[in-house]
């Protein structure tokens, strides 16, 4: 199984991605992880933030392979502690289906894309920076691999 990060938002400052790339070489054996960037919607005096949402949806729909199942980073989704998402983890591997994460612009997903996402994944109810989500997602699928391969990295 893989799985695609499809991220609305370029140029990442380099702590972020130094922080990425780390959890994403430790993943390369059990969960090889790869990160799509997509260009932000046009926002600003007299742009249409609508239709700059729009347009990133737009975009992270076109970026998804026909048979993946994909999971958006949405602040109304359902909340999964460390525990939860290795479980997820685990049904997702039965599937033989491969992964995508999605992550909106700053003003959150197209309706198109919730519509399209199998499921919803809240990481809580603070409001975080879409940069540094990228970088708590990596480090907790990397979590879920160790919690399943019994690795004591997660000290619960």
């Amino acid at each position: 199984m893989r799985a695609r990060l499809i991220a609305v938002g370029e140029r990442m400052p380099a702590w972020v991605a130094e922080g990425f790339a780390q959890y994403r070489k430790r993943l390369s054996h059990e969960l090889p992880l790869e990160l799509i960037e997509l260009k932000p919607g046009t926002r600003g005096k007299g742009r249409d933030d609508a239709r700059a949402i729009q347009d990133e949806g737009t975009a992270i729909l076109a970026a998804l392979p026909r048979d993946i199942h994909a999971i958006a980073l949405d602040g109304r989704g359902k909340t999964w502690s460390s525990e939860d998402l290795a479980q997820q983890l685990a049904r997702w591997r039965m599937s033989g289906r491969d992964l995508a994460f999605l992550i909106g612009g700053p003003d959150g997903h197209a309706p198109e894309v919730i519509a399209r996402a199998d499921q919803s994944w809240s990481l809580g109810p603070l409001t975080l920076p879409h940069m540094l989500v990228r970088l708590v997602l990596a480090e907790q699928l990397y979590r879920a691999t160790t919690l399943l391969a019994g690795h004591p990295y997660h000290r619960a």
